[in-house]
């Protein structure tokens, strides 16, 4: 468990993400009224905020005033979002809980369901443009880089192989490509948005790239042991779905052992990244280490 003073932080965070996002988002009222409330339906469903704190925690370490990193910090949630809920349609992972209530398609319906992640993708590069711009990154850099990670290369292009990869024996390497795709590269996405949003220095971008990619590896990882190792009352999804559609997982090619192994020196080698920072990435050292224990 995290300690008191930490835990507050990550609830002050997540509280103010949520006020920003209730100011970005449509109005449930906003006709068409349907697609709005699925909208807010799947983006106030009680969520970590986690790649958001890690875009303020970002602009925090490089210096700069984290209220710049908002809007990017937006972004990335609600273009998360949009993922889960397509990917927990019946034609991709076919999930009726997500984060302790029904999935999106389950209150609104396939199709809406389909239109909601539209919306939410669309509205994520909207939030966006509304950053300042830096002397480094005018608004069409962090466009292309937000583009980049959301498109066929790495989040789609993740779910792609994880939907080819179902029923098959998959390496540990390719298994890794997919995490790195679907999983890793927003996660570095959100930390270097929120370093750009405060005009960071080459060098802190690339610590922070280095830092996101090692965490992101990490926490998909843990993803994979607490689905066979937690209740789906615990998780707020449905457990043990991994192992009911053969879905190729790091306790299923390597072990429950060394895969903790292996995220611990992961978030190790993520820590070194963040020597750069020195005190200024306290938050950062602090949420990787929570992302380590953490039980859902």
């Amino acid at each position: 468990m995290p300690d008191a003073e930490f835990s507050a932080y990550l609830k002050s965070s997540a509280q103010r993400v949520d006020r920003a996002l209730d100011g970005f988002l449509p109005k449930e009222k906003v006709a068409p009224s349907t697609i709005h409330q699925a909208m807010r339906y799947a983006v106030f469903a009680g969520g970590k905020r986690l790649r958001p704190i890690l875009c303020l925690a970002a602009a925090e370490a490089c210096g700069g005033e984290d209220e710049l990193a908002l809007p990017a910090a937006c972004a990335v949630e609600v273009l998360h979002t949009y993922s889960l809920v397509h990917d927990d349609l019946p034609c991709m992972d076919d999930d009726d809980l997500r984060r302790g209530r029904p999935t999106c398609h389950k209150v609104y319906g396939e199709g809406m369901a389909v239109l909601c992640g539209d919306a939410l993708l669309t509205e994520a590069f909207l939030m966006l443009t509304q950053s300042k711009p830096t002397p480094r990154y005018p608004i069409g850099v962090l466009v292309q880089e937000l583009a980049l990670t959301s498109g066929s290369r790495h989040l789609i292009g993740g779910q792609v192989m994880d939907l080819e990869g179902e029923g098959k024996s998959l390496t540990k390497a390719q298994l890794v490509k997919i995490h790195r795709a679907k999983t890793a590269a927003l996660l570095t996405t959100s930390l270097r948005l929120g370093a750009m949003a405060v005009n960071a220095t080459p060098a802190k971008l690339e610590a922070l790239t280095t830092f996101g990619e090692c965490l992101g590896l990490a926490f998909q990882i843990i993803d994979d042991i607490l689905d066979v190792t937690q209740s789906t009352e615990v998780l707020g999804k449905t457990a043990g779905k991994d192992v009911d559609v053969a879905k190729a997982t790091y306790p299923a090619i390597v072990g429950l052992e060394k895969s903790r192994k292996e995220a611990a020196t992961l978030t190790k080698k993520a820590m070194a990244a963040l020597e750069v920072f020195g005190k200024k990435a306290q938050r950062l050292h602090q949420i990787a280490d929570y992302l380590l224990v953490r039980e859902y």
